[in-house]
């Protein structure tokens, strides 16, 4: 248990409550630790914080138009990398035959969300249907493969040496944001039984980021039945149901959806803007001084983004101040009451993240200055 230094105090003009009538033309920052967990700061500034006119050196945000990766693989093995440190790994992979091997991760846990498409899942536990907007959670040592219904277009993030758990609900309660009811497992049904066969298969493992290939003269997924409090899980952003104040803009943490030691996975998910007249509409200007932050945007009107769309992904990286493009700031008090539509989802990693070629290929230098003033 960490003891921070606590001295809550307050020194010029300033607000009764975070994030609520701001005083007039100022604009709020907010100074934090622990990625919204730690101690907190609200500073307020005559200026947009995100008012540069130049940002040399390799300490800026980024953007990424994923869209453009168009190549194809049979396997996740071969899923394109483009973010990384040592706890984290999120890749990108389009797949639009059935795969003709079984795929094992024994590096970690990885969690898929499918952008586009739907498809039959086969792993160890069984089988189950997904579409478009699911989270496959898939422990690390489970067999699995995919039959696409139509072209996959999805991201996968890898717990490096860990493993997915879900957030702890605090006061709000265990059925709050999902009720663990909504979550699907495999399952041995006719389909599962109907893929069971004595022909060759072969496993890909993939350790310390090497493939090996175990070939067996039959299915290896072929379980009759199983019992335990381990397996594949899957979770449809429209399942989610958001925590919501109308008088306070809630931070990121409060959409939490999966945890890992050194990470977290949020989903934004459509709910109606705040209503009241002193509350901020949308996130607040803010130094994440502790964690990097990646979004991928999923679907809908990002309304704090300017020029992003589906299938892009934004990385924003420690120490950098970032909030709300001007133009969405300008608008935001014309939509009290309203509902928002985006969906995204975010990865917020406490150790710095590496960005690689693949990245930069189809990356948008402009973005560092989509925060200047029109």
């Amino acid at each position: 248990m960490k003891k921070w230094i606590h001295y809550p105090v307050i020194e010029g003009e300033t607000t009764r409550q975070a994030h609520c009538d701001m005083p007039a033309g100022t604009f709020d920052r907010e100074v934090g630790r622990e990625g919204f967990f730690g101690p907190a700061t609200q500073m307020h500034h005559k200026h947009a914080p995100t008012g540069w006119i130049r940002m040399e050196g390799p300490l800026r945000p980024r953007s990424a138009d994923i869209n453009e990766i168009s190549n194809r693989a049979d396997s996740p093995a071969d899923a394109v990398l483009l973010l990384h440190n040592a706890a984290c790994k999120v890749r990108t992979w389009r797949c639009d035959q059935a795969m003709d091997h079984l795929f094992r991760n024994q590096d970690g846990d990885d969690l898929l969300f499918i952008h586009e498409g739907s498809g039959e899942f086969f792993c160890d536990y069984g089988h189950f249907s997904f579409r478009d907007g699911d989270y496959i959670v898939i422990p690390r040592g489970t067999m699995w493969r995919i039959e696409p219904t139509a072209p996959i277009f999805m991201m996968l993030t890898e717990a490096t040496n860990d493993a997915y758990q879900l957030p702890e609900k605090g006061a709000v309660g265990q059925h709050a944001i999902f009720d663990a009811g909504v979550l699907d497992r495999p399952h041995i049904n006719d389909q599962f039984k109907a893929q069971q066969d004595e022909n060759e298969w072969t496993i890909r493992v993939k350790r310390l980021n090497q493939i090996t290939e175990i070939t067996y003269p039959y299915n290896p997924l072929d379980c009759v039945g199983w019992h335990g409090d381990l397996c594949v899980v899957k979770l449809n952003w429209r399942d989610i149901r958001p925590l919501m104040s109308h008088r306070f803009h809630l931070p990121p943490s409060a959409h939490t959806t999966w945890v890992a030691k050194r990470f977290v996975v949020c989903t934004f998910c459509p709910r109606p803007m705040e209503t009241d007249p002193g509350a901020l509409k949308l996130p607040y200007f803010h130094n994440n001084d502790d964690y990097d932050e990646v979004l991928f945007y999923h679907q809908g009107n990002f309304f704090s983004r300017d020029n992003i769309r589906a299938g892009m992904i934004t990385f924003h990286p420690c120490g950098f101040t970032h909030g709300p493009h001007p133009k969405a700031y300008a608008a935001a008090e014309g939509n009290a009451g309203k509902m928002t539509d985006e969906v995204a989802m975010m990865i917020d990693t406490r150790d710095p993240l590496e960005h690689t070629p693949a990245f930069s290929q189809v990356e948008d230098v402009n973005y560092v200055n989509s925060w200047k003033p029109k």
